[in-house]
């Protein structure tokens, strides 16, 4: 810590005026000891100021450049000098140039940002000033080394300079010699001889000359060793203007580099350089740009660069390889186009251009105008370079389904040509069509048109190209996307009403809003296509060959054929006009070997439609093979048929007690009884009276009837709770409620109910022998339990013990009540009764003129209703006894069905 008034070893002491110079910009000085092992050291001789910063300086040279330069030393104060001594040679000084990260635009850029602002450019960084960043980037370079060796013969030497001599022959010796402040050199043994402002040429002979002459024997080697610093004044629009100390050899770009560049205020056009030997003026546009000339760059001692301030200005934007700003020469007001566009390496693109002028009337508004090369550009001027016409000229494109798009000049060649490599289209391309977008050169329009590209790629026809087309190759995936559900709705004008689900459908694939529309404006034109009847499953994505062309799906279906029945992909196919059924038939993989071919059915519409449409169908007889032979055009309708076999369209399952159950397939016609024995018979378990034969349309037939049964039971409680029951019912204290409750518990359990759709069959193979009437035709899906002999009797309802009983051979169905443990109080023996095991429901005969009802067969069930005699009064309870029973028959039916499969 310095206290005031004290001064720190080897820092600046005060200047005769007083002032203190900062320590930080002082030289470094040499150490008072030297680090050797002795106690603090061994100390040095004192040496004069001039030395000890003769020795600093080699020392750095030494350790070679730095990342961040030394500063330089400041003169030493003349007083301080011995007497005769040169002042030490000083390694310039360059501080980082003070640039931020971004440059703030300057206010001639800013005034042409402002200008071209409204010029419709597309957005990008403003136009900055040409030249500029160029000091930056010196400065950024590493620093070089001092230049020492090989110097130009020319190189005039001066007072500082270091020649080195080198002496062989009778007397051998190196000398390091420096050129004296008076500017001669002392050689030893040689008389002092005059070297500053000589030529290193001059030099180096008048040394040759005299050693040759005054060393007999001896030749002499000239070399310039260190080279001597200048100091070059730098005044005007640079960063840090002042004298700046820089090696002889130093160029006017090294001076104003070091001088931290110049100011986007200066001139880069009218630099000055005056000295001793007169004034020249610096345009570095002819070493950074592309102006022509070869300045004088070399500095001498004493001389002094002057920076002005910057001249008219003319910016450059658009279409040129180098847009910027640009200074116009110095004393010149105007410049022609031509010679700016030289600045900014020139337009891109070498003719078609145009030159907008954006400059200033005698008024000071702005004003647009279109000029030539040869227009005279003045002070705040600026031209955009834009294309005359930016339009593709001669050029045809392929896309769709190919290895990669390409874009070809246009020749007045064919397709073929450009497909002549068959690996430009992608593998399994759809061959019958192909589509090319193409400009009608009247009006302008696009137009679709097509062509059989199989036959192109055989070399059997032509697509002659014109300019601007667009062939689009099809794959056999976008021609299937033809039949697909999205397509078949949007045929019904499905997309047009508002919602949700169409706005989606329709910003996923404009191509389905665009036949959506035609087909709601015209329904009469995809009238050969709305009735396929292809299935509505799935929704596949829209291909991007529709995503790109939206109207080209209408022209597809409007070039389409139909094909349906026994193809192997049914669809929708376009073609060309006379295209043969066998090139149709190949694209949708052939018929089916179930076909008919002896009626194929082709509907077509006549081409000269007047009026009325008709729709012409004949029947054609193919067997021959000869698909070829019919000709086919768009909107027509191929139907192959069917051929009538006897397999049937689904399977049989049996299950139980077959020697073989599973799944069987059946042929047309086929009964019970060949069925039972496909499957090998019955086991000797086998129970055929229980059997359950259950069937999808009388399921079906069931389940409905439980829904109209639950209607009306709706139906009259509806009537009972508007007072329409039988007169008296309220005067009999009865709970109207409860019966209207249990009336809908009743409705709900119908409603939820599933139906067996079991049919009373004979499945005993015996009696189907004997009487073939009994043998039921099967259908495919029928399901067929044959359950073990059961050997108990179920007993359900108004009973004391509801349960199974064991079956006891000639009972009848009061003893198995009896055995039960009787009927309760309010059962209804009459209405008794009994669901036989092959699903029959006979009367029970539980009452009193009955006598018991016949014999109960093992697996019957028994059921026991309630008396309704105190409500059936009501409408509506007068069909629950028969819905009970339809509910135990189904039941009991899906009770065997369960057990037969659970074994």
């Amino acid at each position: 810590m310095l206290l005031a008034g004290q001064v720190a070893p080897g820092h600046a002491q005060p200047a005769p005026g007083g002032a203190v110079p900062s320590p930080w910009l002082s030289p470094p000085a040499l150490p008072s000891t030297l680090p050797v092992p002795l106690p603090g050291g061994m100390p040095l001789p004192s040496l004069p100021p001039a030395l000890q910063q003769d020795i600093m300086q080699r020392i750095m040279e030494a350790a070679g450049p730095r990342d961040a330069p030394m500063p330089a030393a400041p003169p030493l104060p003349a007083q301080a000098l011995p007497s005769g001594a040169a002042p030490p040679p000083q390694r310039p000084a360059v501080p980082p140039f003070p640039q931020p990260l971004a440059d703030p635009l300057s206010p001639v850029e800013a005034f042409f940002a402002t200008r071209l602002d409204a010029t419709g450019l597309p957005p990008g960084p403003p136009l900055r000033q040409f030249g500029y960043d160029t000091f930056r980037d010196l400065l950024a370079a590493p620093a070089a080394p001092p230049a020492s060796g090989g110097l130009p013969d020319d190189y005039i030497l001066g007072r500082d300079d270091e020649i080195l001599v080198s002496i062989r022959g009778r007397t051998r010796q190196n000398q390091t010699l420096r050129i004296t402040r008076d500017g001669t050199v002392l050689l030893p043994d040689l008389a002092p001889f005059p070297a500053a402002g000589r030529a290193l040429r001059e030099l180096r002979v008048e040394i040759e000359e005299r050693v040759a002459r005054e060393l007999g024997g001896s030749e002499a080697f000239v070399s310039v060793g260190q080279l001597r610093q200048i100091g070059v004044f730098v005044a005007g629009e640079v960063v840090r203007p002042g004298l700046q100390s820089l090696p002889a050899l130093a160029s006017v770009l090294d001076v104003l580099a070091q001088a931290g560049g110049v100011k986007r205020s200066g001139s880069l056009r009218a630099i000055r350089v005056e000295g001793p030997r007169g004034s020249r003026v610096i345009d570095l546009y002819s070493v950074i740009g592309s102006e022509p000339g070869q300045p004088d760059l070399r500095l001498r001692e004493g001389e002094r660069v002057v920076v002005p301030p910057l001249g008219p200005t003319i910016a450059m934007a658009g279409e040129v390889t180098r847009p910027g700003i640009y200074e116009l020469p110095a004393g010149t007001a105007s410049q022609p186009l031509a010679a700016l566009l030289r600045l900014a390496g020139e337009a891109l693109r070498p003719a078609g251009n145009r030159f907008l002028l954006h400059g200033t009337d005698n008024g000071g508004r702005r004003s647009l105008s279109e000029i030539g090369l040869q227009a005279r550009l003045r002070r705040g001027d600026a031209v955009v370079a834009q294309a005359a016409l930016n339009v593709a000229a001669g050029q045809v494109r392929v896309v769709g389904h190919v290895a990669q798009p390409m874009l070809r000049p246009a020749h007045g060649g064919g397709l073929r040509a450009l497909l002549a490599d068959s690996r430009l289209v992608r593998p399994d391309p759809y061959v019958r069509l192909g589509a090319v977008w193409r400009v009608d050169p009247a009006t302008r329009v696009r137009r679709f048109g097509a062509f059989d590209l199989g036959r192109l790629l055989q070399g059997q026809a032509e697509l002659p190209l014109r300019e601007d087309d667009e062939v689009i190759l099809l794959s056999q995936t976008d021609v299937l996307w033809l039949a697909s559900p999205p397509v078949q709705r949007a045929l019904r004008g499905e997309l047009a009403p508002a919602g949700p689900g169409a706005m989606a459908a329709a910003a996923e694939c404009p191509a389905l809003q665009s036949l959506a529309i035609a087909a709601r404006s015209s329904p009469v034109r995809f009238a050969h296509v709305r009735g396929a009847g292809f299935p509505d499953l799935g929704a596949p994505p829209c291909p991007q060959v529709f995503l790109d062309y939206p109207a080209l799906l209408p022209f597809l279906l409007d070039q389409a054929v139909l094909v349906s029945g026994e193809a192997r992909l049914p669809g929708l196919y376009p073609i060309l006009d006379n295209t043969g059924l066998d090139q149709v038939l190949a694209a949708a993989g052939g018929h089916t070997d179930t076909a008919d071919l002896s009626a194929v059915e082709l509907s077509r519409e006549p081409l000269e439609q007047a009026g009325a449409i008709a729709l012409q169908r004949t029947l054609l007889d193919l067997r021959s093979g000869n698909f070829a032979a019919v000709r086919l055009s768009p909107r027509d309708g191929i139907r192959i048929p069917r051929g009538f076999g006897d397999r049937d369209s689904g399977p049989v399952t049996l299950m139980g007690e077959f020697l073989r159950p599973g799944i069987y397939d059946i042929r047309r016609g086929e009964r019970l009884s060949e069925l039972i024995a496909r499957a090998g018979g019955l086991s000797p378990q086998a129970y055929p009276y229980g059997a359950v034969f259950s069937r999808e349309s009388v399921r079906q037939k069931q389940q409905d009837g439980f829904n109209r049964t639950a209607r009306e039971l709706e139906q009259s409680l509806i009537q009972v709770a508007a007072g329409q029951a039988v007169a008296g019912s309220k005067a009999g204290g009865l709970d109207l409620g409860g019966a209207i409750t249990a009336g809908r518990e009743m409705a709900g359990a119908l409603r939820e109910a599933r139906a067996a759709g079991r049919m009373v069959v004979e499945a005993n193979p015996v009696i189907l022998a004997a009487r073939p009437e009994l043998d039921v035709l099967l259908e495919p899906g029928d399901l067929i339990a044959i359950p073990k002999r059961p050997n108990e009797v179920t007993v359900v309802g108004a009973v004391l013990n509801p349960g199974s009983l064991q079956f006891t051979t000639g009972w009848k169905a009061n003893e198995y009540v009896r055995a039960s443990g009787g009927a309760q109080r309010f059962a209804d023996g009459a209405r008794a009764f009994v669901v036989l095991p092959n699903g029959q429901s006979v009367p029970a005969g539980l009452g009193a003129w009955q006598a018991g009802g016949p014999p109960i067969p093992p697996g019957s069930l028994v059921v026991v209703p309630q008396d309704p005699s105190p409500y059936e009064t009501w409408g509506f309870i007068r069909d629950l006894t028969q819905t009970l029973g339809q509910l135990s028959l189904s039941a009991a039916a899906l009770s065997v069905i369960t057990r037969s499969s659970s074994r």
